[in-house]
């Protein structure tokens, strides 16, 4: 530390609204591009939003962070910049085992990058572009602005971020080994990028590209991320690789099947969304260059995340290709594999591109320009301090506030031609989707002796109508839990089915049969459940948790969420019991319990040969009203409608349906 004072003298950087990373390689080494040097690391981060002092780096109670890394340069273009982005590792204090941390509140992991905002003058085109990629409901790399020192040097602004990686925080895929060759361990997961190759990312295969307008871009060059190439098999290469053939030989063809078309191989939402975001900032080097795609076991391809955008928003260091009025999937440079063109010319997909479109750029949207703009501003208002001190040591942000109003006018008049140009979404079908509702959960089962409770859970769909539903190509959309239906697969009406983690387990336990099995577990915290039909379509969607309203016997305690009634919003914990046994929720008119007059003016009687504990009575929308510990109950206060009552004894629970009419 003896060079902070100089460092404090000759840049005259001592404190930051922004968190301060000081980094010390052993011996004071430089860094290099590879191998990684070791090194100590400390963020002084005030949580509380006050300013942070150099002069904290040895208070405990201000670090973030104290211990070993391991760095490295990274980047292509951005590391031959004399200010260069960092690769580095947290590590115990063997200086070989990895050290899992949160980073500026961050989820725990020890991969991290140093983005030095190479080429972008507003400090913003990388942030801005993962902020709202996130608001799409995708994983972007978490981010946080901060200003850095390596050995005494004042480095400048930075953007401590996580590394695109492998992890149930991150691309939540399945992890897998050189075992996994066989069905359906081989299914995944996997994580491709189109890129350059070099030694330590050899090409593991190329295919054709849509024009060839520069060298090179006549092919699409694919290397693989994770496994890396010197962990994967030759049986996983040809797995992965022959997916991505299928989906080129699909689109080009423009098969919409449902059994072997476009929907049954990719993850339609998630390269609807990622096409949106790559044109809305016209990255000049997507498609071609740092595009990710990914994988999960039995799951379908997915696109993203998204990666390396300062190339974008009409900023083009090397050139004019980052324009308002071009696809850059069709723009004769970088245009990627000829899959993207291929399904931008397939009806059905740009019908879900136009409509996309439209929702996310409405008034209070994501990409609503004006929120974009505001938000600018409040990112620009944080960075200020950071962004003047990085352009006294670097110079290289002297036209920093005229570039930020050119890129607000910049995405004005893109937003202008993708509306014009994008097609639009008034001839489109929307599909009629099934009314399929999420009623039971049980996500954190009890264990028995031997096996694992996991193995015990399930989710069951029921059909809330009167009429079948077919099931083909219905899918779990979100990661964390994986299934598809199987083509030919349907529910009777008001029919139900459970999907379950151990066939054999279930069995055993409940003495019935499950509809089939997922792959991968629930969370015992949280988890964001969603049916969606082929094309991406959210049929229905719960988002439990482990904490109250929700009903906590479900947390390990051995019950699961019971929806009281398939009519019921199964968004709100309000809508959900707890309940042990699959039998133990009855639908009143089956029940020995009954409640009259019904319709009501208002006094309600209960009969039942049971002891009542609880009556709760809840609007349709799932807000519990009220709670009453008799067999009369008064609701004359509530309005006239239609209201579920949950009523409870020593027995069981028993839900049903009153209509009031004062």
């Amino acid at each position: 530390m003896l060079l902070l004072p100089m460092l404090a003298s000759a840049q005259n950087f001592t404190d930051s609204n922004l968190p301060i990373v000081v980094i010390d390689t052993d011996g004071g080494v430089n860094i290099p591009d590879e191998p990684k040097v070791l090194g100590n690391m400390k963020i002084i981060w005030h949580q509380d939003g006050s300013r942070n002092y150099l002069t904290d780096i040895n208070n405990p109670e201000f670090l973030n962070y104290d211990g070993r890394i391991g760095i490295e340069t990274r980047g292509s273009s951005s590391q031959m910049l004399p200010k260069k982005p960092y690769g580095l590792e947290t590590l115990q204090s063997d200086d070989v085992t990895n050290n899992n941390v949160s980073i500026l509140g961050m989820p725990k992991e020890n991969d991290w990058i140093l983005n030095s905002l190479a080429f972008d003058q507003t400090g913003m085109r990388d942030v801005i572009s993962y902020e709202l990629y996130e608001n799409l409901g995708q994983y972007s790399p978490r981010r946080v602005y901060c200003e850095v020192v390596i050995n005494g040097d004042y480095k400048g602004l930075y953007v401590f971020m996580e590394k695109i990686k492998a992890d149930d925080n991150r691309v939540n895929i399945q992890k897998m080994d050189q075992n996994c060759n066989s069905y359906p361990e081989v299914t995944g997961g996997y994580i491709v990028q189109t890129d350059r190759s070099d030694y330590t990312s050899p090409a593991a295969w190329t295919m054709p590209g849509y024009s060839s307008g520069w060298p090179g871009s006549a092919t699409a060059t694919f290397v693989h991320h994770y496994p890396k190439h010197g962990d994967i098999t030759t049986t996983q290469n040809n797995y992965i690789k022959n997916v991505f053939m299928n989906l080129a030989t699909q689109a080009g063809n423009h098969n919409l099947s449902l059994a072997n078309g476009i929907p049954s191989i990719i993850d339609v939402a998630s390269f609807v969304d990622f096409m949106i975001i790559a044109e809305f900032s016209s990255n000049v080097d997507v498609y071609q260059l740092s595009t990710f795609f990914h994988k999960d076991r039995k799951g379908k391809l997915r696109a993203g995340p998204i990666w390396d955008y300062n190339l974008t928003y009409g900023h083009d260091e090397f050139g004019n290709r980052s324009r308002y009025d071009v696809w850059q999937f069709n723009n004769d440079d970088n245009n990627g594999p000829k899959f993207w063109k291929d399904l931008f010319d397939t009806n059905t997909f740009r019908c879900y591109l136009a409509r996309r479109w439209a929702e996310v750029t409405a008034t209070g949207n994501v990409l609503d320009y004006n929120l974009i703009c505001a938000r600018m501003d409040e990112i620009d208002q944080w960075i200020a301090e950071g962004v003047e001190r990085n352009n006294q040591r670097w110079h290289t942000m002297n036209q920093h506030a005229s570039e930020v109003q050119a890129m607000k006018n910049w995405i004005q008049q893109r937003i202008n031609w993708l509306d014009q140009n994008i097609s639009s979404s008034f001839n489109c079908d929307y599909p009629d989707l099934p009314s399929l509702v999420i009623s039971r959960i049980n996500y954190n089962p009890l264990p028995n002796d031997t096996i694992d409770g996991n193995n015990y859970e399930f989710i069951e769909i029921s059909n809330n109508s009167d009429a079948s539903v077919d099931l083909t190509g219905v899918y779990l959309r979100n990661l964390g839990v994986t299934y598809t239906f199987p083509v030919g697969s349907s529910l009777e009406a008001h029919g139900k089915l459970v999907l379950c983690s151990d066939s054999l387990s279930f069995i055993e336990r409940y003495n019935r049969i499950p509809f089939g099995q997922y792959l991968r577990k629930l969370s015992n915290k949280s988890e964001d459940i969603v049916i969606a039909n082929a094309w991406g379509d959210v049929i229905d969607q719960v988002k439990y948790a482990d904490t109250e309203p929700w009903p906590i016997e479900a947390d390990g305690l051995g019950a699961f969420l019971q929806l009281i009634d398939l009519n019921m919003d199964n968004s709100l914990p309000e809508s959900w019991v707890a309940s042990y046994d699959f039998d133990n929720v009855e639908a009143l008119s089956e029940g020995s319990i009954s409640i009259y007059p019904n319709p009501s003016s208002g006094i309600i009687n209960i009969s039942t040969e049971e002891d009542v504990i609880s009556v709760e009575v809840f609007d349709i929308t799932g807000k519990r009203m009220a709670v009453y510990r008799s067999r009369t109950i008064n609701l004359s206060s509530l309005p006239n409608g239609l209201y579920n009552l949950r009523i409870s004894t020593a027995g069981k629970s028993v839900v049903g349906k009153i209509a009031l009419m004062h």
